[in-house]
């Protein structure tokens, strides 16, 4: 009898270190995902590819969508998700200044954040940051610009407008840093012109990531410098994502431009509808972030995290998020357009024909 309780007391205790147990057993552990909105279809699939895959590992999984941009809603999620018991955090802040107070008490409590895609800002809770290289994000679609209206080559000058997204979300200053550090020589030599004179991030910048208001301001631009294909010519727009870039094509097309005429128009996430524009000719090119790849890491550090061990990273330089360094890891942005999408979009399984009929 006494042989064998020994004998089980071991096989339990080599099965436990088979699997990985660290802390709470990897299949008993509960994560909170909390995304920005379900309004914009990056956070949906964001969500949603982060919770198959947590939940094919053996997770239990809480994902909450913080209302339609709402940072108190998303702030009581959170205190929820750590009432709750939580043993890791998944964190794409709406605004990454609002939540040093809440995740003190993730700290208190011993619970690792992760930053997803969005760095929070001011809070040493942080332990970790998931997410693209976004200033080569910038760099990438400023690249697009420059190569598409041959700006090394053409005498110009071309006009110009600039639009990025919300001024809480961090990652504004690395898309617009990235494109401006391609575009801002040819501004500077004249070649390309910024006609209303809104060239710096803050003029530039879309509230929420808002489709509504970048139109609106789109529309406001083209009446007050009289942009049309039979006004003044508008060369390039150039669009941080995809829902600014959807606002900007709707109206540029009420404005009377048609693919055989529309500016460049650089986006980012290959939103179905912009994926959709691109191959009727209007929105120039979109960045592919496959967020399943993003959403892989991320189950994969908290792996590391649960077993005790240090979750891999390629950036330890970056990164500062007002208290110190935060590691990260980087995924590899692409540049999508007419030419690649399937390749990219269809062949890789991203999306399927019907969807972008």
């Amino acid at each position: 009898m006494r042989k064998s309780f020994v004998v089980a007391a071991l096989f339990v205790f080599a099965l436990s270190v088979c699997v990985g147990f660290a802390g709470p057993a990897l299949a008993a552990a509960r994560i909170g995902i909390s995304m920005p909105t379900q309004s914009l279809q990056r956070w949906n699939q964001d969500g949603a590819n982060m919770k198959a895959q947590f939940e094919a590992a053996g997770y239990e999984v809480d994902l909450q969508f913080g209302g339609d941009n709402e940072v108190p809603v998303q702030m009581a999620q959170i205190e929820n998700m750590i009432a709750g018991g939580v043993n890791v955090l998944v964190i794409a802040a709406i605004d990454g200044s609002a939540l040093t107070t809440v995740l003190e008490d993730a700290k208190a409590q011993g619970i690792p954040v992760i930053a997803y895609d969005r760095l929070i800002m001011n809070t040493d809770a942080v332990s970790f940051y998931a997410t693209f290289d976004n200033f080569q994000v910038g760099v990438m679609q400023g690249e697009f610009i420059r190569d598409r209206l041959s700006l090394d080559t053409e005498g110009g000058p071309f006009n110009i407008e600039l639009f990025t997204g919300d001024p809480g979300d961090n990652n504004i200053n690395f898309f617009f840093g990235g494109a401006i550090s391609i575009l801002q020589p040819y501004i500077d030599s004249g070649r390309l012109v910024v006609q209303s004179g809104q060239a710096t991030r803050d003029q530039a910048a879309t509230p929420g990531w808002s489709t509504e208001r970048a139109q609106a301001r789109m529309e406001n631009l083209i009446t007050a410098n009289g942009y049309g294909p039979n006004g003044t010519a508008l060369h390039a727009v150039y669009s941080s994502n995809d829902s600014v870039a959807n606002g900007i094509t709707n109206a540029l097309l009420g404005a009377g431009f048609t693919a055989e005429n529309f500016p460049v128009l650089t986006g980012q996430d290959c939103d179905i509808t912009s994926v959709i524009n691109i191959l009727a000719g209007t929105q120039s090119m979109s960045i592919f972030k496959d967020t399943r790849t993003l959403a892989a890491q991320v189950v994969k550090m908290v792996d590391a995290i649960l077993r005790g061990e240090e979750p891999e990273v390629n950036d330890t330089e970056t990164y500062d998020n007002g208290t110190g360094i935060i590691p990260a890891f980087l995924c590899a942005p692409v540049v999508a357009t007419v030419d690649n999408y399937r390749e990219l979009l269809i062949d890789s399984g991203y999306y399927t024909e019907d969807q972008l009929r």
